[in-house]
């Protein structure tokens, strides 16, 4: 696809601004989960003496065109439409919490989902990229405009930390509070204040341990190698299985046992199936990813661009190092999403969100002298 700088064009405006190498690794990633749901889907919808299908293959397939053509659409938004479309997510994300809180029914213990038709949907999934516009709008005016921005970011915070803990859903808040000390270390907050977010970060997590004993079995399981955990412990028998080249597109056999292999551990079905090789693959393009938009968003003019930047990508680098980190048994199991690899609608276009709001953000766009875009 050629196109000339002098091409005024808006396609091509978009393409000469929009940072092309995360835009690469992010296509990759999408991909490559399109390939490890058709090696997961046999696995999800039936059994080791059961026969499957490709149901959630062609769902995931369906669910990463919708994906792309919001990866796009929110790229080609501008920073003051990203405040605006950011705080109508929150709310409509709050509000969807509280509903499916208040009328769900419970799944693994914990109410997360509302059904709209054959869809389901997860609000709490959307929360974070609009609390990191947010949280970026309110830091910026602080820097400009002396705006009291760390005491509003911690009160958006709250009810949405609170909803979380009540479903329960102690990944997400978790992610949710990580991403909230982060933007208040890149908005200057001073280190005695970080170190006060992180005890209450630590007063939260021994509530949910003591409320929730869901948690405290995954952290017994995780603190003692003897028990470990049905599902971690499938997922290392899949790593060991592949080894360096893996077993070969669809000859995994563990995969079968794994009860969410299409979602929270897609990881272990690349493991087994292809190896090392591509699980180094997939970090690799996280941490590009990452470290691109971080990069970009350094270079921005304003400080909201900056902030939202940064945080937009540290909610995709946090979220992938935690998935990962949970199927490697570095970390205690979470029931948390590998970004654009792992099944679901909702993680599909919470992530395309976040990735389009972080690539239109960096955009290297045209400085208007005596103009403000933050």
């Amino acid at each position: 696809m050629m196109y000339s700088r002098a091409d005024n064009s808006g396609f091509a405006r978009w393409w000469w601004t929009i940072d092309r190498t995360a835009l690469f690794g992010i296509l990759c990633l999408i991909a490559i989960g399109l390939v490890l749901a058709f090696a997961a889907s046999p696995a999800a919808t039936g059994g080791s003496q059961t026969a499957g299908n490709f149901t959630y293959a062609l769902r995931q397939f369906a669910f990463a065109l919708v994906a792309v053509t919001v990866l796009v659409g929110a790229s080609l938004l501008d920073p003051k439409q990203m405040r605006l479309i950011a705080a109508t997510i929150f709310a409509l994300a709050l509000i969807g919490a509280c509903y499916v809180l208040l009328s769900s029914s419970s799944v693994n213990g914990a109410n997360r989902w509302v059904q709209i038709g054959s869809f389901t949907l997860q609000p709490s999934e959307f929360l974070k990229p609009a609390f990191a516009i947010l949280a970026a709008a309110f830091l910026a005016d602080k820097l400009k405009h002396g705006f009291p921005g760390e005491l509003v970011t911690l009160a958006v915070l709250s009810p949405a930390v609170l909803i979380l803990l009540l479903q329960p859903d102690v990944g997400q808040t978790a992610l949710l509070v990580m991403l909230c000390a982060v933007m208040l270390f890149f908005g200057g907050l001073r280190y005695y204040w970080i170190a006060a977010l992180a005890g209450g970060g630590t007063a939260l997590a021994t509530l949910a341990y003591f409320l929730h004993p869901h948690v405290r079995q995954r952290i017994a399981d995780f603190l003692d190698p003897a028990t470990q955990g049905y599902q971690v412990g499938l997922a290392m028998d899949a790593f060991t299985a592949g080894g360096i080249m893996g077993v070969g597109p669809g000859a995994g056999t563990i995969k079968y046992r794994l009860p969410d292999a299409h979602t929270d551990f897609i990881f272990a079905v690349a493991g087994e199936e292809f190896g090392l090789v591509l699980c180094a693959l997939i970090a690799g393009l996280f941490a590009l990813v990452t470290l691109r938009l971080l990069m970009r968003a350094a270079r921005a003019p304003e400080p909201f661009a900056q902030l939202a930047g940064a945080g937009l990508a540290v909610v995709i680098g946090l979220q992938a190092f935690i998935n990962m980190g949970v199927s490697l048994s570095l970390l205690p199991a979470k029931g948390m999403t590998l970004p654009f690899v792992s099944y679901g609608g909702s993680s599909q276009l919470a992530v395309a969100l976040t990735l389009g709001l972080a690539l239109g953000i960096t955009r290297q766009r045209p400085q208007v002298p005596g103009a403000s875009h933050g």
